[in-house]
C-alpha cells in the first residue's frame, strides 16, 4: 500500500532538488567572466540532461540493486525488483526521481572549478561518466546497502555520497586541466580573475539555500510518523543553523584577515555550512549544528586560500573548497556531535571513537576510489578528444568558440533600413522617423574665415564612478551643455587602491572608471581644469587625470552647422 503523504513528500523534495540546477546555473554564471556565461549555462543543463538517461539505464541499478557489498547490479532501464530499498508507502518512480536528481547534483559540481577553459564536448563525457558508475558505486556502499552501510556509516543526505564525490572530482578536475590564462604570474602568485554578476551569484545561493530544505528534509523520505515529523523539523533547523552561522563566522574572519568583510567568500559560507550539515542534519543537536556551521566558516576560508596560493588550483567558484572540504569534514564532524538519538552516540556525547572511526573510514574509501577512477577518465580524454580549449578559444571566450553565441546579454538588436538596388551612390540616407521636411528649421549662420575662428578645445576627464555626479552638476553649473560619458577602464603607474577577491590581490591594471569628453570654446579652459580638480579631489591615489586636446573642427550633423555654432545648443 502506498502512502499519499510520503509520496508527496518524496516528489517535493525532487522538484526542490531539481530547482538547485539554477542556483548553481547562477551562482556559477556570476562569479565566472560574461564571456563564459552561456557556455556555463549549458553545462548546468546538460549536467542534468545528460545525468537523467544515464542514471535510467545504469547507474540506478548499481547503485540499488541487490548485487554485493561493492556493487549493485547492472538493470537497464529500471527493470528489476527494489523493494528491499523503497521507503516505507514510495513507489518505485517517485523514489527513482528523487534518486536522479541527487545524481544530477553531484555532476553539476564539477563544473564551476573548471570554468572557463573547459571543451565542452570533455564535459559532457566526464559528466556522463560521473552519472553511470563513479556516483552510483560510492552511492551503493553508503545508501545502496553496500559494505559502508553495514557498517554503520552514517551520510543521512549526501555531504559525502553528493558533495565530496562532487568536490573531489572537480579537485583532481581543475589540477589536470591548469589554471587559466593569466591566473598565476611568472613566480606562481596568484591573481584575482573577478566575476562578473555578484548579483546573479547571490540569487544563486539563496536558490540552493531554499531548495537545500529539500535536499535534507525530504531525504526523510517519508512523513507519516510523529518520529519522521519531528527530525523533519530538527533537520529543517540544524540546516538554516549551520549556514547561517558560517556566513557569520566567515565575515568576521574576512574582516580582520582583509580588512573588508568579502562577499564573494561570505556566500561561499552559506554553501559550506548548508554542504557540512548535510551528513549529519538528522544526527546533531542544534548545538552541534552551530559549533560545527562556526568550524566551516572558519574552514572555507583557509582552504579557499590553501588552493589558491598552495595548491595552485584555479578553482573560479571555490566548488573545491566547499564541496570536497567541507563535505568531508562534515561527515567526520558527525562522528563526534551525533547525540545518538537516530545513529551510533558521537565522541562528544560518550560513545567513544568507534563511529568516529567508521565516519573517517567512510571518507577515505570513497576519496580512493573516486580518485582513482575519475583520474583515469580525466587523463583519457586529455589524450584523446583533449580536455582544455585551445588558448585562442579561452581569450575569446567561450560562448563564441563553443557555441556561436556572441554574448549572453545581446538584447534585441534594431534591424537596419532596407536598401533596394536602385540607389546609387549619392543617395542621401536619413535615419530617425522624422521627414525631412518637417525637421526643426535650421538656422544659417556665417562661417568664419580661415584664421578667425574661434579655438576648439577637448577636456577629457577620467575619474571615479562615485565622483561622476558630483563632477557633471559642477559642468552644468560652468555652462557646459554637452559631455559624452564612458564606463572605462584602467589605472595610472600609481596602481590604484589596493583591493582583494577571496584573499587575492586584485590585479590593478584595470580599474572601473568613468571617462568624461567635454568640447569648449566659450567657457575658459581653466575653469574646467581648476572646477574638476576641486570637485574630484580626495587626496587618495586613483582621483583621476585631466586631458587636454586641440580640436580642428566641430560638425552638428543635424544642421550642418560647423564650428562655434555648432557648440551651441540653440535651435
Amino acid at each position: 500500500m502506498f502512502s499519499a503523504v510520503n509520496t508527496i513528500w518524496v516528489l517535493i523534495g525532487a522538484a526542490l532538488v531539481f530547482f538547485m540546477q539554477a542556483g548553481f546555473s547562477l551562482c556559477e554564471a556570476g562569479f565566472t567572466r560574461a564571456k563564459n556565461a552561456g557556455n556555463i549555462l549549458m553545462k548546468n543543463l546538460m549536467d542534468f540532461c545528460i545525468g537523467t538517461p544515464c542514471f535510467w539505464l545504469v547507474g540506478f541499478g548499481i547503485m540499488f540493486g541487490a548485487g554485493g557489498a561493492l556493487f549493485g547490479e547492472f538493470d537497464p532501464m529500471i527493470m528489476g525488483d527494489y523493494s528491499h530499498i523503497l521507503p516505507s508507502g514510495v513507489p518505485l518512480w517517485a523514489f527513482a526521481i528523487f534518486q536522479t536528481v541527487f545524481c544530477a547534483t553531484s555532476a553539476t559540481i564539477v563544473s564551476g572549478a573548471m570554468a572557463e577553459r573547459t571543451k565542452f564536448s570533455a564535459y559532457c563525457l566526464y559528466s556522463a561518466a560521473i552519472s553511470l558508475f563513479i556516483y552510483p558505486v560510492s552511492g551503493h556502499w553508503i545508501w545502496g546497502g553496500g559494505w559502508l552501510a553495514e557498517f554503520g556509516f552514517h551520510d543521512f543526505a549526501g555531504s559525502t555520497a553528493v558533495h565530496m564525490v562532487g568536490g573531489l572530482c572537480a579537485w583532481i578536475g581543475a589540477k589536470i586541466l591548469g589554471p587559466r590564462i593569466g591566473k598565476y604570474d611568472k613566480n606562481g602568485k596568484p591573481r584575482a580573475i573577478l566575476g562578473h554578476n555578484i548579483t546573479f551569484a547571490a540569487l544563486g545561493v539563496f536558490i540552493l539555500w531554499f531548495c537545500w530544505f529539500g535536499f535534507n528534509g525530504a531525504s526523510t523520505v517519508g512523513m507519516d510518523s510523529d518520529e519522521l515529523l519531528e527530525k523533519a523539523g530538527l533537520i529543517f533547523f540544524n540546516t538554516n543553523l549551520a549556514a547561517a552561522i558560517a556566513c557569520c563566522t566567515t565575515l568576521i574572519v574576512t574582516w580582520i584577515r582583509y580588512k573588508k568583510p568579502d562577499v564573494s567568500m561570505t556566500y561561499n559560507a552559506a554553501l559550506a555550512g548548508l554542504v557540512g550539515i548535510t551528513a549529519g542534519c538528522d544526527a546533531v543537536s542544534p548545538l552541534g549544528a552551530a559549533v560545527m556551521g562556526l568550524i566551516f566558516g572558519v574552514v572555507i576560508v583557509f582552504a579557499v586560500e590553501f588552493f589558491d596560493k598552495v595548491a595552485k588550483v584555479d578553482d573560479p567558484l571555490g566548488a573545491v573548497s566547499v564541496h570536497f572540504v567541507c563535505g568531508a569534514l562534515g561527515t567526520i564532524l558527525t562522528g563526534l556531535f551525533a547525540t545518538g538519538k537516530y545513529t551510533e552516540t558521537g565522541l562528544f556525547y560518550g560513545g567513544g571513537a568507534h563511529f568516529l572511526g567508521i565516519q573517517a573510514l567512510g571518507v577515505v574509501s570513497v576519496i580512493a576510489y573516486v580518485t582513482a577512477v575519475i583520474t583515469v577518465i580525466f587523463l583519457l580524454i586529455k589524450h584523446t578528444i583533449g580536455l582544455r580549449a585551445s588558448a585562442e578559444e579561452e581569450i575569446t571566450g567561450l560562448d563564441i568558440s563553443e557555441h556561436g553565441l556572441i554574448t549572453a546579454y545581446a538584447g534585441f538588436a534594431k534591424e537596419p533600413d532596407v536598401i533596394t538596388d536602385t540607389e546609387d551612390e549619392n543617395t542621401v540616407y536619413v535615419s530617425g522617423d522624422t521627414p525631412v521636411a518637417e525637421a526643426i528649421p535650421v538656422k544659417k549662420v556665417p562661417s568664419f574665415e580661415e584664421g578667425t575662428a574661434p579655438k576648439f578645445t577637448k577636456v577629457e576627464i577620467v575619474c571615479k564612478e562615485a565622483r561622476f555626479e558630483a563632477l557633471k552638476n559642477a559642468m552644468v553649473k560652468l555652462g557646459i551643455t554637452g559631455m559624452t560619458v564612458s564606463h572605462v577602464m584602467g589605472c595610472g603607474t600609481q596602481k590604484g587602491k589596493p583591493e582583494y577577491y577571496r584573499g587575492v590581490p586584485v590585479e590593478t591594471t584595470l580599474l572601473p572608471k568613468i571617462q568624461v569628453e567635454i568640447v569648449i570654446s566659450k567657457v575658459p579652459v581653466r575653469s574646467v581644469i581648476e572646477t574638476a580638480k576641486k570637485v574630484l579631489y580626495t587626496g587618495h591615489i586613483g582621483d583621476g587625470k585631466i586631458f587636454v586636446y586641440d580640436v580642428e573642427n566641430v560638425v552638428k550633423v543635424r544642421t550642418g552647422e560647423e564650428g562655434y555654432d555648432a557648440l551651441q545648443d540653440v535651435e
